[in-house]
C-alpha cells in the first residue's frame, strides 16, 4: 500500500510517499498545469491513501483522486502545524509530517462534504452576497437622501419614498450615482428573489432542514446553511461542540486560577454564524422564553451580547432538534430560572 503525504499548492504540490511493504520513502514536486500531477496518480495503484491540509482550492484535487479510485483525507490544518516538532518549514518538510501523522495514525482528518453539498453552499453564498450587495446600496443611498435632510428608513424604499428620492436636487455626479445606484437596486431585487426560491426548494429537499423549519424564526436559509456545514450530526458529541465549532464560544486566556473570559472565537464559518444571529432575533420575537432572555440580557450586557447568547442558544436548540427531534426545547444556563450569562458551557 502507498501512504502518500501532500504539500498542495494552488500550481504544485510536493509529496513524501512511502510504500508499506518495503518501507521506501520518495519525496517528489508535481506540477499542476502541465498535467503532471494527473499522470502521477494515474499510475499509482488504486486504494492509495493521500493525506493533504485544508485548504479552499482542494475540489479538482479531490476530483480527480475520486476518478482514480485513490483514498483523500483531508486534515484540520491548526491541528497539523500544532503537531509539528521542528521549527523550519519547507515544502518538503511538510509533507513528510503529513505522511508522519498518516502512518503513525495521528493524523487529524476532518469530514469532507460531497460535491452536491459543495454546489449548495455556492447557492447560499452567491445568495449572501448579494444581499450584502443590496445593503450596500441602499445604505449609499440612504446616505444621499441624508444628506439633503431626508431621513426615511424604511419608507425609503416605498413608491412614495422612491419618488421623493428621486426628486432631490443634486449635483451632476451624485445625480449619475443615484442613477446608476438605483439601477443596480431594481437589478438586484428580483435576482434575490429566484435565489430565495431555489433556497427554499433546496431546503424543502432535505428533511433534515424541514425539522430545523419547524422552529419558529428559522427559515429555509438559516436551516439549509446548517444542514449544509453540519453535515451529520452525529459528529458532534455534545452541544458545547457544536457552540465552539460555530464560534460562539468566548475567548479564555485562564491561569493561576483565574478564568479570563473574551470576546466570541469567531471561528468556523462566518456566514452561518451571521444567519444564526439573524435568525435569533426572529425566534426571539415569536418565543415568549427567548424574547424575556434578551430583554433580559440587553438591559444587562447591552444589545450585541444579548444577540450572540440568543444565537447561541438557538444553536444549541437546533442540534438537539436534530438529535431528537421530539425531545423538548432544552434551557440554556443563562434562561431567567439560572440567574448566569449563557457561556461557552452550554448545556448539552
Amino acid at each position: 500500500m502507498l501512504i502518500i503525504g501532500c504539500d498542495l499548492h494552488s500550481r504544485y504540490q510536493v509529496i513524501a510517499m512511502l510504500d508499506t511493504e518495503t518501507g521506501e520513502v520518495v519525496t517528489r514536486r508535481l506540477q499542476h498545469e502541465n498535467g503532471e500531477a494527473k499522470t502521477f496518480y494515474a499510475s499509482l495503484p488504486k486504494l492509495s491513501l493521500v493525506g493533504i491540509e485544508a485548504t479552499g482550492y482542494t475540489q479538482w484535487f479531490e476530483r480527480l483522486l475520486a476518478e482514480l479510485g485513490h483514498e483523500l483525507w483531508v486534515g484540520d490544518a491548526a491541528e497539523i502545524r500544532a503537531r509539528a516538532v521542528r521549527r523550519q518549514k519547507t515544502d518538503t518538510r511538510d509533507a513528510e509530517h503529513l505522511l508522519d501523522l498518516l502512518s503513525t495514525q495521528r493524523f487529524p482528518r476532518l469530514w469532507v462534504p460531497s460535491p452536491q453539498e459543495r454546489d449548495g453552499r455556492q447557492l447560499l453564498k452567491h445568495r449572501n452576497k448579494l444581499v450584502r450587495m443590496q445593503t450596500s446600496v441602499r445604505n449609499q443611498l440612504h446616505f444621499l437622501a441624508m444628506s439633503q435632510g431626508v431621513c426615511r428608513k424604511k419608507k425609503l424604499w416605498s413608491a412614495r419614498g422612491r419618488a421623493e428620492l428621486e426628486g432631490l436636487s443634486l449635483g451632476p455626479w451624485a445625480s449619475q450615482r443615484r442613477k446608476e445606484l438605483l439601477e443596480l437596486l431594481d437589478q438586484l431585487g428580483p435576482r434575490i428573489a429566484e435565489l430565495d426560491q431555489a433556497v427554499k426548494t433546496e431546503a424543502e429537499r432535505r428533511p433534515e432542514a424541514v425539522e430545523l423549519m419547524k422552529h419558529k424564526g428559522v427559515g429555509p436559509v438559516t436551516a439549509l446553511a446548517f444542514v449544509l456545514t453540519w453535515g451529520p450530526v452525529e459528529r458532534f458529541r455534545h452541544s458545547r461542540q457544536v457552540v465552539s465549532y460555530l464560534g460562539l464560544n468566548p475567548r479564555e486566556n485562564s491561569s493561576g486560577g483565574r478564568q479570563r473570559l473574551g470576546a466570541i472565537s469567531k471561528q468556523g464559518n462566518s456566514m452561518l454564524r451571521w444567519l444564526l444571529v439573524e435568525a435569533a432575533q426572529s425566534a426571539a420575537r415569536f418565543d415568549p422564553e427567548l424574547r424575556r432572555q434578551y430583554q433580559r440580557l440587553k438591559f444587562r450586557r447591552g444589545g450585541q451580547i444579548a444577540k450572540v447568547a440568543i444565537a447561541r442558544q438557538l444553536a444549541v436548540r437546533l442540534y438537539w432538534r436534530l438529535r431528537s427531534p421530539e425531545a423538548p426545547p432544552v434551557r440554556m444556563p443563562g434562561s431567567p430560572s439560572s440567574g448566569v450569562v449563557p457561556s461557552t458551557g452550554s448545556r448539552e
